[in-house]
């Protein structure tokens, strides 16, 4: 018993981080769903999400004037909640622009739409810094959700708790929106068979720039909500790409509950190895990966991938 109350908070942690992996890995799931493409600028998208959400909570530019005075004023409460609308939108258009710039090499070798978002990627992090300098950045939340509270007689983190319940929030949300709504129905469509929704009228093209844009703008919410735990920094971005490239290969590609089911098994296997072995904690999740596609190839809930041809 006392084992169980032990492991207890790491259990917790586990799934609060699995779900926060969960919703990084959903726009990445979305992407290669719909485009087929593997988008390497992903991570450097999440972090430019939570360096414009740092703007817009703490704006700190000479020319706003009394305005900017008067916008520090407004309550934290709600210059976060314009950061968690504003900085994704925002993101959102950075998306849609690298996707105009992906054009040409649809139909090509996938090598080329790599190198482009890997060359995306590296503008995105050297923008980053010379924006915002390479120290370490904090993104300022609410005093509200700081701190420590008593649960259980066990003492948990309270944004961990609030972030856990938003990445819950907007999963449902995102579910709700590809299920239940005629354009969640197109891009369902247009993962599984692209051409055949270009035959029935849909324009392609239109699809692809929406996809991309939501896609990344789910990354930019992630790195709002993932930033004040892992902290803010320029090349926060490949700690997030990493764990998204291998929750959708363990869940499946297309799967949306594939990815949230393997989101909160890494965090799981993250959050209990660091209980007996901290430094085992990371090597945990690419064993899981390696003990999963050793008897399923293509993932826990995968079928015939897109990238199979």
């Amino acid at each position: 018993m006392d084992f169980l109350l032990n492991l207890l908070p790491y259990i917790v942690n586990g799934l609060s981080l699995g779900l926060l992996f969960a919703l990084i890995a959903l726009g990445f799931m979305l992407i290669i769903g719909v485009m087929e493409l593997i988008n390497l600028a992903h991570g450097s998208l999440f972090a430019l999400g939570a360096y414009l959400a740092m703007v817009v909570i703490s704006p700190h530019v000479p020319w706003l004037g009394a305005f900017g005075a008067w916008y520090l004023g407004l309550p934290i409460v709600l210059r976060y909640v314009l950061a968690i609308v504003l900085a994704p939108a925002l993101v959102a258009m950075v998306g849609m622009a690298i996707e105009v710039c992906l054009r040409p090499t649809y139909g090509k070798d996938p090598l080329y739409g790599l190198l482009l978002t890997f060359g995306a990627a590296l503008v995105l992090e050297e923008s980053i810094r010379v924006v915002w300098g390479s120290a370490e950045q904090m993104l300022q939340v609410p005093q509200t959700l700081m701190g420590p509270f008593l649960l259980g007689g066990m003492i948990y983190s309270k944004y961990q708790f609030f972030a856990s319940i938003l990445a819950i929030l907007i999963i449902a949300l995102v579910w709700l929106f590809l299920e239940r709504t005629p354009y969640g129905a197109i891009i369902k469509a247009g993962a599984h068979d692209s051409e055949m929704v270009r035959a029935l009228g849909i324009n392609l093209t239109r699809l692809r720039l929406f996809v991309f844009g939501f896609g990344t703008a789910l990354a930019a919410i992630a790195g709002i909500i993932m930033s004040p735990i892992w902290g803010l920094r320029p090349h926060v971005g490949v700690d997030a790409v990493i764990p998204a490239f291998l929750i959708i290969t363990l869940g499946g590609v297309g799967s949306f509950f594939g990815a949230v089911i393997a989101g909160i098994l890494v965090g799981l296997a993250v959050g209990i190895t660091a209980g007996f072995a901290s430094e085992w904690s990371l090597l945990s999740m690419y064993l899981l990966l390696i003990a999963v596609v050793t008897f399923r190839t293509r993932g826990l809930f995968g079928k015939k991938s897109v990238l199979e041809g």
